[in-house]
């Protein structure tokens, strides 16, 4: 069985990274528990490049945490068979009095509960407009 459970990709993809973070920033549960929640123990996720296993999920949640930043995902694309998922989307955050536009495109493997095992991101900071 699938983890998108017949749903839409969009909404899957979208609904996964934004309950993650919301979990991360809006709680003070331990950090590894809430890893644990969405990604499976054998988690490897690359993002442009760096290598992130659960270990250093956990670790990099901490200056998340601190920092506190909200988040927007506008997913404006996804496709979905069996555990995998490409999805194209823009992420939108505030952090520190700054705002930030990433271009995201994310490719993934997840568990048929809806874990991720395996993620692969290329991220792209949109320039901001000079006035």
């Amino acid at each position: 069985m699938a983890p998108f459970h017949g749903s839409d990709p969009k909404k899957f993809i979208a609904d996964f990274h934004l309950s993650f973070h919301d979990d991360l920033v809006n709680s003070d549960e331990d950090a590894g528990v809430i890893v644990d929640r969405y990604h499976t123990p054998d988690i490897v996720q690359i993002a442009d490049g760096h290598r992130m296993d659960r270990d250093n999920l956990i670790a990099h949640a901490r200056p998340v945490r601190k920092n506190r930043p909200t988040a927007r995902w506008e997913v404006h694309e996804a496709v979905a068979g069996g555990g995998r998922i490409a999805a194209r989307s823009t992420l939108y955050v505030t952090n520190r009095k700054r705002d930030l536009t990433i271009e995201v495109y994310f490719f993934g493997e997840f568990t048929p509960d809806g874990r991720m095992r395996r993620g692969h991101t290329l991220t792209r900071t949109v320039p901001v407009a000079k006035t």
